[in-house]
């Protein structure tokens, strides 16, 4: 039986996106070769995963002179939303204030980080104060 589609790009599938989002419309072995020094893949595997791809909507591809060229359809920012918010809504009951107190408890958060976040929680206070 087969695995049941998921609704966000499988890890290989981000790996590619983001080599797309980073270099932008590129062939099939510039993709290979970016992965190249984490992941192990034949030529003719990336081209497949890539196809699929396209037919799940993630990609689109243009041949160019003899062959394709893929680029992204979809945008870095809207497909990491997408998956922080089902983690969020799965793993922390629908609570961003959960899953950011418990990212702040397990990670090493610096000075000027906090000082990041400090400003953007006060920017948002104001917006939300002027409506």
């Amino acid at each position: 039986m087969a695995r049941p589609s998921s609704r966000h790009p499988t890890e290989l599938e981000l790996e590619i996106l983001k080599v797309l989002w980073r270099d932008g419309p590129v062939a099939v072995r510039h993709v290979r070769d970016s992965l190249s020094g984490f992941r192990d893949l034949a030529y003719t595997s990336v081209t497949t995963i890539m196809n699929i791809m396209v037919k799940k909507g993630y990609l689109k591809r243009k041949k160019q002179g003899g062959r394709y060229i893929y680029s992204a359809r979809v945008m870095e920012r809207s497909i990491r939303r997408r998956m922080l918010k089902d983690l969020v809504e799965r793993v922390f009951h629908g609570s961003p204030v959960a899953a950011m107190v418990n990212l702040l408890d397990a990670g090493e958060v610096d000075e000027s980080e906090l000082k990041e976040l400090r400003e953007m929680i006060n920017r948002r206070m104001r917006e939300e104060g002027s409506q």
